[in-house]
């Protein structure tokens, strides 16, 4: 049986945060939360997630900022990255791919679209 797969939410908005790490840990995900871009780049050092979740707009250094450390470290290169951001506008979205996203979620969003997003972009030693 394969581990559960660990998933990084950053959003600095607490109940977005809480809301994504209940509908996952009902899918029995095992989920960690950030508030803030530092806070989830000394995370990821620690325990690289098998995908991230994360809002654009946060603090600190805001999400295009973390793709792109992120891409450019060896051991983050292929991180899975979702954005969920209310920052909707075709640029955002684009620059986010563009960065290395590999889908883009718009706020509001669905909790069960989202549970079924994240069960498709999950790497392939964790779908059944």
């Amino acid at each position: 049986m394969n581990p559960a797969p660990y998933i990084l939410s950053v959003d600095d908005e607490i109940d977005v945060t809480e809301l994504i790490a209940f509908v996952l840990r009902r899918e029995s995900y095992e989920v960690a939360t950030a508030s803030d871009g530092h806070t989830a780049l000394e995370m990821i050092e620690q325990r690289r997630p098998d995908l991230l979740l994360l809002d654009l707009m946060l603090p600190d250094i805001d999400g295009f900022a973390i793709c792109e450390i992120l891409r450019r470290r060896a051991e983050t290169a292929a991180l899975p990255i979702v954005i969920i951001s209310a920052w909707s506008e075709p640029d955002s979205q684009h620059l986010g791919l563009e960065l290395g996203a590999i889908d883009f979620v718009k706020k509001p969003f669905s909790p069960k679209e989202l549970a079924t997003r994240v069960k498709g972009l999950l790497p392939p030693q964790f779908v059944s």
